[in-house]
């Protein structure tokens, strides 16, 4: 089972699908970098692509979402302007064709039931497979393989993606992000403040110690 935290930590909403996420990672591990004692991140999962959901839980492409191709390229531009400031490379920009339930489910699970060294492991593998990449983290052949690589038996990442229980778990914390009134992603928090987008690390660190 996951031990207790005691440590100082910062609670962080995500999606993996979001490259601001990813982006935002990078710019915390890098105030980590800064900092004596470590700085968990609590991680909460949030569904880019809610209003997408078809009844049966999978993505309607169709459904309209107001994002149009200017959307589209304003974001591009702001992600190439967060590599270079972030000296990131990743192997795509934007992604909308892959799913992340399922790796959230996943993550949900290890988080739950492993210590942190190896939820950070998988978690950290999950956006690398992603981004620098280009896999599919909706295939749990995918997830299995970040599994063994964070010491996580395999098997039972791939039964936490076909669990029902995990996955209304997981809807239900969907729900529990939007009645906190996130509506957008990376969102930190910290002590009652909160910092959205993939913010640089000397926001992230007015953020934690107020300065």
């Amino acid at each position: 089972m996951s031990e207790q935290q005691t440590d100082e930590s910062i609670t962080l909403f995500a999606d993996y699908v979001c490259p601001f996420c990813y982006l935002g990672r990078q710019s915390l591990d890098r105030y980590q970098e800064g900092r004596e004692e470590e700085l968990r991140v609590d991680w909460h999962p949030f569904d880019l692509r809610a209003q997408k959901r078809g009844p049966d839980g999978e993505i309607d492409h169709s459904v309209e979402d107001g994002k149009d191709e200017d959307y589209y390229e304003q974001a591009r531009e702001n992600v190439r302007r967060l590599q270079d400031e972030y000296g990131v490379e990743m192997a795509q920009e934007l992604i909308t064709d892959v799913d992340s339930l399922n790796a959230q489910i996943a993550s949900y699970y290890v988080k739950e039931h492993y210590d942190y060294e190896q939820w950070r492991a998988f978690d950290d593998g999950i956006y690398e497979a992603l981004w620098q990449e280009g896999r599919d983290i909706g295939d749990p052949d995918v997830l299995a393989d970040i599994a063994e690589a964070a010491d996580v038996p395999p098997a039972e990442v791939r039964d936490a993606v076909d669990d029902e229980n995990l996955r209304e778990d997981v809807e239900a914390l969907f729900e529990h992000a939007r009645q906190r009134g996130v509506t957008g992603v990376p969102t930190f928090a910290y002590e009652g403040h909160a910092a959205r987008g993939a913010v640089p690390p000397e926001h992230i660190e007015r953020l934690v110690e107020g300065e």
